[in-house]
């Protein structure tokens, strides 16, 4: 699925909650010190070759640290009413399409 957007986080690990997760997740890929906000939708989606992903996401209004990029290839700051000018995972896009709506935040 290269050259398309995706979201910050991750698995999560054994003995972790989704909100420790992302933070640990924020903190690997982004340098950054994140407070996990409320979940905003979770999103069970299922490939055509068979896998299946189960995708929670959260608000997070406020963190600590500069932003740095450890593993993606761009990180980009845009808009919500932006969202859909970016190609996203397949899993992503009904949220893409809410959030760029308002229907969500």
């Amino acid at each position: 699925m290269a050259f398309q957007w995706e979201f910050p986080g991750g698995k999560i690990e054994p003995g972790e909650s989704p909100e420790q997760a992302l933070a640990r997740e924020l903190d690997e890929e982004l340098g950054i010190k994140a407070i996990i906000g409320p979940r905003i939708t979770r999103i069970r989606h299922n490939y055509r070759h068979g896998g299946a992903v189960d995708l929670q996401f959260f608000t997070v209004r406020e963190f600590s640290g500069d932003i740095e990029n450890r593993i993606f290839q761009q990180v980009l700051w845009t808009r919500v009413e932006d969202l859909t000018k970016y190609e996203f995972l397949i899993a992503d896009r009904g949220l893409i399409r809410d959030l760029a709506a308002g229907k969500l935040l």
